[in-house]
């Protein structure tokens, strides 16, 4: 489907577990340069219930993950419904979702994201583009990130791009490659200490600021195998589940400590990530919120000029790309790029859906 204008709506949810991100976006291709404008969006968060079960389906068993998946894309066909019923929108090009990783291991040749059943278009009566990234793990790559080859088309001003969910990722080019990787555990750990404060996360970065270092623990943190790996690479809940959590309850630390030293962890290995410390850098997701993180990333990146844009781009920019994931896959254009994951060769990824 080659046109210029597309209308279309991106779904993401990420594994800070926020809830699901929707965005309404209309993208257009002029003298092959994309554009794009972010209209109507919305965040609905996950009920206490939800976010217990994604936690914990990690550990799941095959009949029990069916299960999930099942009513996880009822859960997803109906928030999705509703969102174009209350904007009113119409002729719609399609729906671009990433559904919610459960399982990510690469390294076994598996990625599972729930919210992808044929069913989905049913649900929504609409063409639904999802699942993209089990195509690039069969071709041997990591399946991930994916938002690269939006920040190659939408953000290309900036010398890097980062993100900071779940997990931090980073792309930016190198010997004309999108390069591309996660960097570390962000929010799934921020978010996890905060929790067992009754919070739902650490406003603006208060509590680790009024917390103390362990250095004993950041250099545990700092001497994890990752950090040592050469990209591609990718995370995946499970590392913050098995390794990263059990590292920093070995140690007998107030809770604004563990944030402290983990913000501090954060910013280092961000720095370290960094081939070149000077340029422009575009930082979106929620911890671009989290004032004391970017505080402590610009101590390690005192050269960098960080630009933190309007809410929206902060918030919605992976559902905006998972959009133009969409319109590119369904365009039968490249829409993951081997550079980044590791594939044997760049190609046009996810699964088109009919009403």
């Amino acid at each position: 489907m080659i046109k210029e204008n597309y209308n279309v709506i991106g779904v993401m949810s990420g594994t800070s577990l926020d809830g699901v991100d929707l965005a309404h976006v209309i993208l257009k291709n002029k003298e092959n340069k994309w554009f794009f404008e972010i209209q109507e969006t919305n965040a609905i968060p996950y009920s206490e219930e939800w976010i217990s079960k994604l936690k914990n389906a990690v550990d799941f068993s095959e009949d029990e993950l069916k299960t999930l998946n099942e009513e996880y894309t009822l859960l997803l066909g109906g928030i999705i419904s509703n969102f174009i019923q209350e904007n009113k929108l119409e002729n719609l090009d399609g729906i671009c979702s990433h559904g919610h990783t459960i399982l990510h291991q690469p390294q076994n040749g598996f990625t599972l994201q729930i919210g992808n059943l044929p069913n989905i278009s049913k649900l929504v009566h609409q063409k639904v583009i999802c699942d993209f990234r089990v195509q690039d793990v069969e071709l041997g790559g990591q399946g991930a990130p994916l938002v690269p080859i939006g920040d190659r088309f939408l953000f290309s001003d900036y010398e890097y791009c980062l993100n900071l969910g779940g997990f931090s990722n980073v792309s930016f080019e190198e010997n004309k490659n999108r390069i591309a990787f996660d960097i570390s555990p962000v929010n799934t750990v921020l978010n996890f200490y905060a929790n067992k404060l009754g919070l739902n996360y650490d406003d603006k970065g208060k509590i680790a600021r009024s917390g103390a270092i362990s250095e004993s623990l950041l250099n545990e943190l700092n001497s994890l195998e990752y950090y040592s790996t050469k990209h591609p690479k990718s995370l995946g809940f499970e590392f913050v589940k098995t390794t990263v959590l059990p590292l920093i309850e070995k140690q007998p630390l107030f809770l604004e400590d563990k944030l402290r030293t983990f913000v501090e962890h954060i910013a280092l290995q961000t720095a370290l990530a960094l081939p070149k410390k000077t340029g422009r850098f575009l930082v979106t997701g929620g911890g671009a919120y989290n004032d004391f993180l970017m505080e402590r990333m610009k101590h390690f990146l005192p050269e960098m000029t960080f630009d933190i844009p309007d809410d929206k781009t902060i918030q919605f920019k992976e559902a905006l790309i998972f959009g133009l994931l969409g319109v590119l896959k369904l365009r039968n254009e490249i829409n993951t790029l081997a550079s980044v994951t590791g594939a044997k060769h760049d190609h046009s990824s996810g699964k088109i859906y009919l009403p």
